[in-house]
């Protein structure tokens, strides 16, 4: 059959079928000849695998590590005062605006003073009298002394004379307490801030019959829902200027607190809930003097200015405590730090720009330098990005960060305030 169709075809066309043939074979035997370690071994050299690695590197240097006790905190008032009525009567007038920053004795509000002035003009009335009869009898005491050395009178006219002299005395003391009783009542009608501090929302609605517990006639219908309450204050007072901070640490670590606290004060600083921003910086005021036996802890209580007003009450924030400082620690980025089955190790650079694993023993962190205790020396360089694509032995290329700042010094990473706050504690690296 092959001859047959060969008898059909001209000479040209058979040697232009026999050349395309030809060329068929020979790329099929030339496939079958390549192995797959010789095409991957050319795809490795046209990705560059045999290129070093590109990593970013830090230099350990010597410098001090301040130690922290971190907590979560709450904030509270210095002072927060229930300001209630002190006498009863109808509430008149509001003399402040809610959330208003007041000070010490303001007018907060007023009750009706028309039946405490009545009551101190009476106790005036009653002074007045009972004062003329006073000055009667002691005139009368004056004559009857005269008459009594002349032996002009019975001496027990005498006697009975300074007797009534003394209980008019009496009386007119107890009326002069009335009276000033009487002008403190009124006094009290007009309610002054007793601290300085912000006010909160109004409790007491102008027009309602108020006590000494409080409103009599009901409550704001805003904040109540209109139901009689004897125990409303007519508003609260919070003193956030300056304002604390309470939260708890455990009790291995009190000894330390109260051996910083004996010598001097211990630097407290508050975090917002993400760790990113400082709000504030103060100082421990205080610690409780009893530990809690259910959770072993001790509170203590730190003091800021809030000179900002960036701290709330009832806020809750990130507290760190500055109980200590390690000078002459050997320092190194947090991210040069890996762990794996042996333990905490960095990558070391030698002098071929080959890198070697080495172990460590990790100290405390701060912000984003840890301290080692063991395994690595002064000046030795780590490598602090591209951990992953290492290996023992590994050659590399030290290159600049992206962002274009130097790696070339432990200290050289730094957050001011608004940054990252320090962890205080030694830092594990994910593997």
């Amino acid at each position: 059959m092959l001859s047959i169709f060969n008898s059909k075809l001209s000479s040209n066309a058979r040697i232009n079928l026999y050349r395309t043939l030809g060329l068929v074979i020979a790329a099929l035997l030339f496939g079958s000849l390549t192995t797959p370690n010789s095409v991957a071994k050319d795809y490795d050299k046209r990705q560059g695998g045999d290129q070093p690695t590109p990593v970013t590197a830090s230099t350990a240097q010597l410098q001090s590590m301040p130690v922290w006790i971190e907590a979560q905190g709450t904030v509270t008032p210095r002072n927060y005062v229930n300001v209630m009525p002190r006498v009863a009567g109808l509430l008149q007038g509001v003399s402040f605006k809610e959330g208003q920053t007041i000070k010490a004795g303001q007018l907060l509000a007023t009750i009706d003073p028309r039946p405490f002035q009545i009551q101190v003009a009476q106790a005036a009335a009653t002074l007045m009298k009972d004062q003329a009869q006073l000055d009667g009898a002691q005139t009368d005491l004056d004559k009857y002394e005269i008459l009594l050395k002349q032996d002009s009178i019975a001496a027990q006219q005498v006697v009975d004379q300074r007797a009534t002299v003394a209980q008019l005395k009496g009386t007119v003391a107890s009326d002069k307490a009335a009276k000033d009783n009487a002008e403190l009542q009124l006094e009290w009608t007009r309610i002054v801030a007793p601290i300085t501090g912000v006010v909160g929302l109004r409790q007491v609605d102008v027009g309602n019959m108020v006590g000494t517990t409080g409103a009599i006639g009901g409550g704001n219908s805003a904040l109540s829902g209109g139901v009689v309450s004897a125990s409303i204050p007519i508003v609260t007072i919070a003193q956030v200027q300056p304002i604390t901070v309470t939260f708890a640490i455990p009790q291995n670590q009190l000894p330390t607190v109260l051996e910083r606290l004996h010598g001097a004060s211990i630097p407290v600083q508050a975090w917002d809930q993400r760790r990113t921003n400082q709000l504030d910086s103060g100082k421990v005021a205080a610690v409780d003097n009893q530990i809690n036996a259910a959770t072993g802890t001790v509170m203590i209580k730190a003091e800021f200015s809030n000179s900002k007003l960036v701290l709330y009450p009832n806020q809750f924030v990130n507290v760190r405590m500055l109980v200590d400082t390690i000078k002459n620690s050997i320092v190194v980025p947090s991210a040069a730090i890996a762990t794996g089955g042996h333990g905490s190790y960095v990558y070391v650079i030698g002098n071929e720009d080959t890198v070697s694993v080495r172990n460590v023993t990790t100290g405390v962190t701060n912000k984003d330098l840890t301290a080692i205790t063991n395994g690595l020396a002064t000046g030795e360089r780590v490598v602090t990005d591209g951990l992953d694509r290492l290996k023992d032995g590994g050659k590399i290329q030290v290159v600049v960060p992206s962002d274009g700042s130097s790696s070339e010094a432990a200290g050289s990473h730094h957050h001011g305030q608004g940054g990252k706050p320090d962890d205080g504690h030694p830092r594990k690296q994910p593997q």
